[in-house]
């Protein structure tokens, strides 16, 4: 193997694994010696610092590390401060609006007044901070229950859930049939 892919494999190797890695273990995966190793790490730390990468190669006992620089630090606080801009789709939002109008409510629950599995919009939510467990369904198989969070009445301006709008009988009475009328056009065509 030649040093080039020698080292673009070093390279892949530190940086996928983050922690240190004992230069046996890299010896290994190469099929060369330690001391091969070594001297090619060696020389990779001296050509990052010469280049001014953003990142550089640290040696612990007999280990390696790939890390950023201590003066790239900067850059990546200001990005992890960065406030994030989540966007909700219609899929997110009829997930959300359940949770909020229903909870506690199970998976289960979601998925059949959704009509489909809602794993995927959960899961999302719960990533966004807007919902989280709140608790477990005491029956069978002990279901988790979701909520929302205090960062989902912030994000829409409510200081609880009881202050969320409620629908007048009548609208809900049109979303049902509404809903019904698809339903049955989807049985209509299915058959």
């Amino acid at each position: 193997m030649e040093i080039k892919a020698m080292e673009a494999a070093v390279e892949a190797l530190l940086f996928a694994m983050g922690d240190a890695v004992e230069a046996d273990a890299i010896a290994q995966v190469l099929e060369i010696q330690k001391d091969e190793v070594v001297n090619l790490i060696h020389g990779m730390m001296i050509r990052y610092e010469e280049e001014d990468r953003g990142v550089h190669i640290i040696e612990l006992e007999n280990a390696f590390q790939m890390c950023t620089k201590p003066e790239m630090y900067d850059y990546l606080i200001k990005m992890t401060h960065r406030p994030k801009k989540h966007t909700l789709s219609d899929v997110l939002l009829e997930t959300l609006s359940i949770i909020a109008y229903k909870q506690p409510v199970t998976r289960a629950e979601i998925t059949k007044i959704r009509g489909v599995n809602s794993d995927n919009a959960i899961n999302r939510l719960v990533e966004y901070n807007l919902v989280c467990e709140a608790g477990r369904l005491d029956a069978p198989g002990k279901p988790i229950l979701f909520g929302t969070t205090e960062e989902f009445l912030r994000t829409f301006g409510v200081r609880s859930p009881e202050e969320l709008p409620v629908l007048n009988p009548e609208k809900m009475e049109e979303f049902k049939m509404e809903a019904e009328e698809e339903v049955s056009l989807g049985i209509e065509e299915d058959s």
